[in-house]
C-alpha cells in the first residue's frame, strides 16, 4: 500500500470509530508508531481537524465532514456475498438494514462496476436448513439499547411454555447452538440470563436507563459447555 492510499485508510479508520489508538493504527497498516506519528501530523497538515485524548486515542474533531467515500469493486463483491450470509443468520430488521446500506454502496459504484455487482448478485446462493429462518424481527431493536444502555421489556415464552414478563438489560447478542440470545440482567431475578430471540413474543424498547452500572462484559458471561 502506498502512503497516499495509507492515509486515506487512517482517515476512514478515524471516522469509524470514536477514538483510534497509535498502536491500532499500527497494526492495522503493519508500521512503525513512529510512521503513525508522521502520518497523523500529514493528515492534520491537509486540512483534517485530527485531535488526541490520552489513554484514549486519535479523533476526527466533531463536526468536520470529509467528502463521501468510494468503494472499490471487490469491497462491493464482500458485501454482496455477505448479504447471502446476513440472510440466512439474521432476522428480518437485520436483513432490511443490511439490504437498505448495499443499495446505497451500488448507487456510488461506476457504472461499468454496476454491471459487473448485478451479474455476481445473479451468480450466488447460500443453500441453509430451515431452521436458520429467523421470523422475528428484534435484534436491530436489541442492538440499539445494547448501545444506549436502555432497558427492554419482553414477553417470554418459558421452555413450559408460560408466558413470562421481564424488564432486561442487555449486554449482548450470542449466535449459538443454531439461534440468537440475548444475554442481559433480569430486573426479577437481578442476576444474569440468556434468553432465546425467537422465543420473545413480544420486545419493547424504552427509554429507562440501565440501573447498573458496571455490567460484566459479554466475555465474562458462561455460555452452556453442552449444546
Amino acid at each position: 500500500m502506498n502512503r497516499v492510499d495509507r492515509l486515506f485508510g487512517i482517515v476512514t479508520l478515524l471516522q469509524s470509530r470514536k477514538y483510534v489508538s497509535a498502536e491500532r493504527i499500527s497494526e492495522k497498516f503493519e508500521i512503525s508508531i513512529r510512521t503513525v506519528y508522521r502520518d497523523i501530523k500529514a493528515i492534520g497538515e491537509a486540512g483534517i481537524p485530527v485531535s488526541f485524548e490520552p489513554n484514549k486515542g486519535y479523533f476526527i474533531i466533531p463536526g468536520y465532514f470529509t467528502p463521501p467515500i468510494s468503494f472499490t469493486l471487490d469491497e462491493a463483491n464482500a458485501l454482496l456475498l455477505s448479504q447471502s450470509l446476513i440472510g440466512g443468520f439474521g432476522d428480518r430488521s437485520v436483513q432490511a438494514t443490511f439490504d437498505s446500506a448495499l443499495t446505497k454502496v451500488k448507487a456510488v459504484l461506476k457504472q461499468v462496476d454496476k454491471e459487473k455487482v448485478a451479474i455476481l448478485d445473479e451468480s450466488i446462493k447460500l443453500q441453509l436448513p430451515a431452521r436458520l429462518t429467523f421470523e422475528f424481527e428484534y435484534l436491530s431493536k436489541i442492538q440499539h439499547a445494547i448501545t444506549e444502555r436502555t432497558q427492554v421489556k419482553i414477553i417470554y415464552l418459558s421452555l413450559k411454555d408460560e408466558r413470562l414478563e421481564r424488564i432486561i438489560e442487555p449486554i449482548g447478542l450470542v449466535f449459538y447452538a443454531f439461534s440468537w440470545h440475548l444475554i442481559g440482567y433480569c430486573q426479577l431475578r437481578k442476576d444474569y440470563r440468556d434468553f432465546k430471540v425467537e422465543r420473545i413474543e413480544e420486545l419493547f424498547k424504552t427509554m429507562n436507563p440501565f440501573e447498573v452500572s458496571d455490567h460484566i462484559p459479554l466475555s465474562e458471561y458462561k455460555l452452556p459447555v453442552n449444546y
